[in-house]
């Protein structure tokens, strides 16, 4: 199966596991290192094949290692879906404080004061970026008030409760890489996809049907099109690049004031010709809205209903050092140990609350390619590079309700399975589980 790409893995275990004895010291939150294991079937699906919870030796105590897996015997069951409830919880959790506050909000400040610091606004790529930038500083001031603050939504409701900071802290030390932001280069990293000339993109996906690679593919070729017409439209000569001192220094700064500590990496790409400004500002651009749109506007649709997102597990696993009297517990009233595992209804009230606004779009949102910069609008090449840009954003529109009218993509099509929207370039107000803003403004 690991030969012919059949078989995935969910890993929380190197990055969670440290936290693990600090977390289960506060009240009301247990957290396990965890491995899932998923195989990919011939339909194209993934299917969950077990979950590995670990405790690391606490006290007197040694390891707690299990394994969990799907079965029709009653405990078990009972067993795999508070397994599952203590997996998913890690998942909300990585996804909050990794996916979207870290790669996205947390990340692009650097881009924003760099920006702001180092190009005048005046300069090509800080009209380029301008739009990607709107309201970006506001959002994240008001997440650092109500959000991501002591106390707050996130270390009341999530498992890692007072350690939510430290964890994006310590996965940013671990996992960020510039280079890494590139979709393309994010898929191929998790092992998702192989360079393949002779494919869409120049990617195979290792699963073929998997809605945000496919859906942001196309997106991010449309992006890195629009891109490169207006870089090369302002740099004809790749020498132009390493003479434009403004832009030098922009770079600088972002590596080695914004990322400081990660200024001597050798993965940062260098800025000497067109051709590398195209890939640094693609990837910039995608984080700011293709990314960001994919790991926020579906929050309500996926998590609104808690049981299938739960940000936070209350109680540890039945079979871990049960006492006679909590295993004879979990035998009489097993969905009651599963309800005491899932958040408080003060915690899941607090969390569906918050994502009903961050999913939300404002009636006068600013979805990429449909209103044009008055100084791209100026510029007669510019003007006509970015009516292609619209153009083929509105395309990808048709690309996307094609694909989620295929009964042979599993994933997307289906009794109960919610279309893939997520990447769908315009909507309208309110809740809509789709559209793609130029920047960061929620």
């Amino acid at each position: 199966a690991v030969q012919q790409k059949k078989l995935f893995i969910l890993d929380y275990h190197d990055l969670l596991l440290p936290f693990v004895n600090k977390v289960n010291e506060l009240k009301g939150t247990v957290l396990y290192g965890s491995r899932t294991l998923f195989y990919l079937t011939p339909n194209g699906t993934l299917r969950p094949l077990a979950i590995e919870l670990t405790r690391p030796p606490v006290d007197d105590k040694p390891q707690w290692k299990q394994v969990y897996c799907p079965t029709w015997y009653a405990t078990g069951a009972w067993l795999w879906r508070i397994a599952k409830a203590h997996v998913l919880a890690h998942d909300s959790g990585y996804h909050q404080l990794v996916s979207h506050w870290l790669r996205t909000h947390c990340c692009t400040e650097p881009y924003i004061i760099a920006s702001n610091r180092q190009l005048s606004a005046m300069h090509p790529i800080y009209r380029l970026l301008f739009p990607h930038f709107r309201y970006t500083m506001e959002i994240n001031g008001t997440a650092r008030e109500a959000l991501i603050n002591a106390n707050g939504v996130i270390e009341s409701s999530f498992s890692p409760g007072k350690y939510s900071m430290e964890l994006s802290s310590v996965a940013y030390d671990l996992e960020w890489r510039f280079d890494r932001e590139a979709l393309p280069e994010d898929l191929i990293s998790r092992g998702l996809a192989e360079e393949d000339p002779n494919a869409p993109y120049g990617l195979r996906l290792t699963i073929e049907d998997y809605p945000f690679a496919s859906d942001g593919l196309v997106l991010w070729d449309i992006l890195k099109q629009w891109v490169t017409n207006y870089v090369n439209h302002y740099y004809p000569q790749a020498n132009l690049i390493e003479c434009d001192e403004e832009l030098q220094a922009w770079w600088l700064e972002i590596k080695n004031v914004g990322h400081g500590d990660k200024k001597d990496e050798p993965w940062w790409p260098e800025l000497n010709t067109p051709n590398d400004l195209i890939g640094i500002v693609t990837t910039i651009i995608w984080v700011t809205s293709g990314h960001h749109a994919a790991v926020n506007f579906g929050q309500y649709s996926y998590a609104g209903y808690f049981p299938n997102r739960p940000t936070i597990a209350r109680s540890k696993m039945p079979t871990e050092d049960p006492t006679d009297e909590e295993w004879e517990d979990f035998l009489n009233k097993p969905e009651e140990a599963l309800l005491k595992c899932f958040p408080s209804q003060l915690q899941a009230t607090k969390v569906i609350a918050v994502l009903d606004v961050l999913s939300n779009h404002s009636p006068d949102e600013e979805y990429i390619g449909t209103n044009i910069e008055p100084f791209w609008k100026d510029e007669p090449v510019i003007n006509a590079a970015f009516e292609v840009f619209s153009g083929k954003l509105k395309e990808l529109e048709g690309i996307i309700d094609a694909r989620n009218a295929d009964c042979n993509l599993k994933n997307r099509n289906g009794a109960g399975v919610m279309p893939y929207e997520l990447l769908k370039p315009f909507s309208e107000p309110g809740i809509t589980g789709k559209g793609v803003p130029y920047s960061i403004s929620i």
